[in-house]
């Protein structure tokens, strides 16, 4: 009989490539992860694996077994869930992992509502840069959680997570003053300004680089912050321009002008594959999109950007 476990461990090195990163990835260490995929091969009663220095490669045999694997463990999860929905009320506890701009936003909401609502369910949250989720949600060391994308900075979950859109937002360039121009060529206005970016690896900082290099020029960083309050702040004090999306531009400081951009920004709420359907996690992403609507309702209500 194969082991679920073993066979995890298989479907994360045909994403990686190598025994190390594989570890990392889950927390084991590289011995336990060949040990484990070693079991697995006997197991299977046929090599799985074929190792060219530190990369290992699988095996037509191996390919195959992966395949399997995602449809395996996403029956699980299926079975996992019909299983809760078949008790009465909602108890236990569920793990939420979410960026820091959803936290005030769309999470705080969701949770206030979730403890009147279901006493029994406990929701604990977990701040997380988006680029972690996937290796988190397939560990298990998440239920849900909620990512974003930019439309020049497109999502890889890879296999084993599936995504429900939540929430659309517009991106700002926040400038201390006023802009003469619009649209494309308000970014090119500040090609010589001293920009506001999030440190390099984030999300944020990849798209306000590739937006710029799209108009033509890199960047001049002065600072990479990834709080959005605190960005804002910078920019009221004239210390550069930012790129901001919608939820980070929440309290705006005085002093601090916001220019709508044609560059959107897209939060989905991520699920390990098949376990959507679990009550508790289900009555989590229902009340994440109660605040998303209540959202975009505030949003409608404004007067329009410059």
């Amino acid at each position: 009989m194969l082991d679920v476990r073993k066979l995890r461990l298989l479907r994360e090195l045909a994403r990686r490539g190598t025994i190390a990163a594989v570890a990392e990835a889950l927390a084991y260490t590289p011995s336990a992860v060949s040990q484990q995929l070693a079991a697995l091969e006997r197991e299977a009663g046929r090599p799985l694996l074929t190792r060219t220095g530190r990369r290992v490669d699988l095996t037509p045999a191996g390919v195959v077994l992966v395949e399997h694997a995602e449809v395996v463990l996403a029956d699980l999860e299926r079975a996992a869930a019909a299983l809760a929905a078949s008790e009465s009320g909602l108890s236990g506890s569920v793990r939420l992992g979410a960026f820091p701009t959803a936290l005030p936003t769309l999470v705080l909401p969701a949770l206030l509502e979730l403890g009147r609502a279901e006493p029994d369910l406990e929701l604990t949250v977990t701040e997380v840069d988006p680029a972690d989720v996937p290796d988190l949600l397939r560990s298990g060391r998440l239920d849900v959680a909620l990512v974003h994308e930019y439309d020049n900075v497109p999502s890889t979950m890879g296999p084993g997570v599936e995504l429900e859109p939540l929430l659309d937002e517009v991106v700002f360039l926040a400038t201390p003053e006023a802009s003469t121009t619009s649209g494309a060529a308000v970014i090119r206005s500040h090609a010589a300004s001293p920009w506001i970016v999030g440190n390099p690896g984030t999300l944020c900082h990849t798209m306000t680089v590739r937006t710029c290099q799209s108009h033509g020029f890199e960047p001049r960083v002065a600072h990479r912050i990834d709080d959005f309050a605190t960005v804002l702040r910078l920019v009221a004090a004239g210390a550069g321009v930012a790129l901001v999306p919608q939820l980070g531009a929440t309290d705006v400081p005085a002093g601090v002008v916001l220019t709508a951009l044609p560059i959107g920004r897209r939060t989905r709420i991520a699920y390990r594959r098949g376990s959507r359907s679990r009550p508790a996690f289900a009555a989590v992403g229902s009340e994440l999109h109660c605040a998303a609507t209540r959202i975009r309702d505030a949003v409608a209500g404004l007067p329009s950007q410059p």
